[in-house]
């Protein structure tokens, strides 16, 4: 008590042990504040201070500056023990000793600005001072600390500032967006369009390659075989009729040429550019080398690519069909720290996210200008520059052919559109690569009480009261597992319209990560948890009770009821656990039903089923519905864990193949672009075929399509 009287009543709220001060100090805390208050009054600078140069110049001043009181002599205190300047000091500590260490200067009257005007030999001194150290660089010393003033005092813990908290990310932007049903209806009319045209593209392209496949094997065949000319035109006519059948090709060549995107589908518009252009050149020019043009694949080349723009708006179609079920979906996912985790949200953002470029445009437009930057030096260094100049288009033609490759327009539609049509089955969606690649990033789902078990499989398998009516238990329970906001709130809340009673209002809630719940209702101290929770919280049990999963309920630490909770496992939340092993996805136990925990998961699912089981406040924090977290990446319309591990291990499963069918057909064409620059070189036109040209191709095509098959077969 004398300690804390001795707080308050010093005026710096701290205790008078720890106001030593030393009489140099108290000194000079009054002895310079009285100074100053005298040289305010006078009009006069302070001290060591340097005047303005228009008070120096104008205003004479009106008295002299009383001597500050000197202290009386003592011994020198060393140099870490020595006394700092007070905080509102005017100079700093060096420029005060240089200007006592300087000897007097002579007054020159000269030198004096201003008539009639008397000057103190103080200002003389100033000034030489400054033009000294304005010559002479200063050392940088580090600021020492500042010493509390004589009134001053120390914060108090509650005072200190807190430390500054990262500002949280702006949202991400979302433009207007139609409704799903209205872009289902855009996407499945752009769907039978191309549908439309794929038949007569594939036919087109397959005539000229049937005809040479024909020669190949020694068959004649009519109006084709023996007659260049007749060749060439009808090469012509199958450019124009691919051309017709493939206009949408050309429109996202050129759509993404002004998002600043290359992709595969420019660099075979180029390429039908310059075989038409070459098959022009053999008809009019008779210095063009006698070998066939490369027409035949550059008109399959156009079919794979409307293939795959066929399958990317097969693949857009399923999805916001799916998201067109309602308008307002019971849950979405989204990605967090921890991976991604099902909640309930708001429905815009689901369209922006699903038509954002794929990895697969982000890798050739990384990669693609090279290549077609590579396929024009190519070509005129084996046409132009071996003095073969109307071998240009033939030349390019057929490294951009080498260049697009078949491949590389399927490497997003085809896998994409697998996972659309098997999501579409399980009840649910995801927006694109950007919504695929977001919640599998992290490689881990975040599961709360219901996805493990969903209503139907927690069941009341029997009450026992102590000395309680068991309406006024059940109501208790049902409060406390309401505040909870767990699984066991769905029994209680049967268990409460059965006996006919009444939620109560819950105060100082609070979770113990022991297993059980805290809580205060009508000023009776309420725990509610499990058996081992009760005896660490000093709650005597019967020992004629042995529940692995009972629910035990105290009032004012006395027993008062004792719930037996049953858990049935659903198959389907077996198999989708299982599914998430296999698809190396890591489940993240953010349960708040104090039953639920791993050793529960190995007896009622599989013992190979492995959870990570994070702390108390992160397993709350995570089980927390938030909304408007980021755009929402996948929809969920269907209730269980099944539909949500599908969108989830289907993303990760949609990006490693989009990813390895973009590598491997990187890799072709490349390839490719390196074969056909060498054998144009050496004008082995006779080995470079178009024929041998599509089986070079066809065959780096075949991996990518049993690729891209197995991402929806998981």
């Amino acid at each position: 008590m004398a300690d804390e009287k001795k707080v308050h009543d010093s005026p710096t709220g701290v205790p008078a042990s720890d106001e030593a001060y030393s009489l140099e100090e108290i000194l000079t805390e009054y002895g310079g504040g009285l100074e100053r208050a005298l040289l305010r009054e006078a009009g006069e600078p302070e001290e060591g201070g340097v005047p303005p140069a228009s008070e120096s110049a104008e205003t004479p001043p009106e008295a002299d500056p009383p001597p500050a009181p000197e202290p009386p002599e003592e011994a020198e205190p060393p140099e870490e023990a020595e006394p700092d300047m007070p905080e509102d000091a005017g100079l700093p500590q060096e420029t005060g000793e240089a200007a006592s260490s300087q000897p007097e200067a002579a007054v020159d009257p000269d030198v004096m600005e201003g008539e009639g005007r008397p000057f103190s030999l103080e200002e003389v001194v100033g000034s030489t001072v400054e033009a000294v150290l304005e010559e002479r660089p200063q050392p940088v010393e580090p600021p020492k600390p500042k010493r509390r003033s004589l009134f001053s005092r120390r914060r108090m813990p509650e005072e200190q500032p807190e430390p500054e908290t990262e500002p949280e990310p702006e949202p991400e932007p979302i433009p207007p967006e139609p409704a799903a049903y209205e872009a289902s209806a855009e996407f499945r009319a752009d769907l039978r369009r191309r549908k439309r045209s794929l038949p007569g593209a594939i036919i087109t392209a397959l005539l000229p390659t049937l005809c040479l496949l024909l020669e190949e094997y020694g068959r004649t065949v009519p109006f084709w075989s023996g007659d260049a000319r007749r060749q060439t035109m009808i090469l012509l006519a199958c450019l124009a009729a691919e051309a017709v059948f493939c206009r949408c090709v050309f429109t996202k060549a050129i759509r993404m040429v002004g998002e600043g995107r290359c992709v595969s589908e420019l660099l075979a518009s180029l390429g039908f550019l310059a075989a038409a252009a070459d098959c022009a050149l053999r008809l009019g020019q008779p210095a063009r080398t006698d070998a066939a043009p490369y027409a035949a694949v550059t008109c399959m080349a156009l079919a794979f690519s409307l293939w795959g723009n066929c399958r990317e708006s097969l693949g857009l179609f399923e999805t916001f069909r799916t998201a067109a079920l309602d308008d307002d979906p019971p849950y979405l996912v989204t990605e967090t720290k921890r991976g991604a985790c099902k909640q309930r949200g708001v429905f815009p953002g689901f369209y922006t996210a699903a038509l954002r470029n794929g990895g697969a445009a982000l890798w050739q437009t990384a990669a693609l200008p090279v290549a077609l930057a590579a396929t024009v030096v190519f070509a005129g260094l084996t046409s132009l520059g071996q003095d073969r100049g109307a071998d240009f288009f033939l030349n390019w033609s057929a490294l951009l052919a080498a260049a697009a490759t078949f491949s590389l327009p399927l490497c997003w539609g085809l896998p994409f559109s697998q996972l659309a049509e098997r999501l579409q089955k399980a009840g649910c969606a995801v927006a694109g690569w950007t919504g695929a690649e977001k919640i599998s990033r992290g490689r881990a789902m975040v599961l709360s009480d219901a996805d493990l078990f969903p209503p139907g499989t927690v069941q009341m398998n029997g009450v026992k009261v102590y000395g309680e009516e068991l309406q006024r238990a059940a109501s208790y329970a049902a409060s406390m597992a309401r505040a909870a906001g767990c699984g066991l709130e769905r029994i209680f809340d049967g268990l409460l319209r059965e006996e006919i009673g009444q939620y109560e209002t819950v105060d100082d809630f609070g979770f113990y990560k022991e297993g059980g719940w805290s809580g205060v209702i009508r000023g009776e101290s309420i725990l509610m948890g499990t058996a081992p929770f009760m005896g660490r919280m000093g709650v005597r049990l019967p020992g004629d009770i042995h529940l692995k999963t009972g629910i035990f309920l105290a009032v004012d630490k006395h027993l008062t009821a004792v719930f037996a909770v049953k858990y049935d496992a659903a198959e389907n939340v077996d198999f989708a656990l299982e599914m998430m092993r296999r698809g190396r996805i890591t489940p993240i136990l953010a349960s708040r039903d104090p039953n639920i925990t791993p050793s529960l998961l190995k007896r009622k699912f599989s013992r190979n089923v492995k959870v990570e089981y994070p702390d108390l406040t992160t397993r709350v924090a995570l089980s927390e519905v938030e909304l408007g977290r980021g755009l929402p990446r996948a929809l969920i319309f269907r209730e269980g864990l099944l539909p949500y591990a599908e969108a989830v291990v289907g993303s990760g499963r949609l990006c490693r193949a989009v990813r390895q069918a973009a590598a491997l057909s990187l890799l072709g064409c490349g390839a490719g672009i390196l074969l056909v620059y060498y054998l144009v070189g050496i004008g082995q036109y006779a080995l470079l075929t178009p024929l041998a040209l599509d089986v070079f191709l066809l065959l780096w095509t075949l991996p990518v399509l049993l690729i891209a098959n197995l991402a929806g077969r998981y």
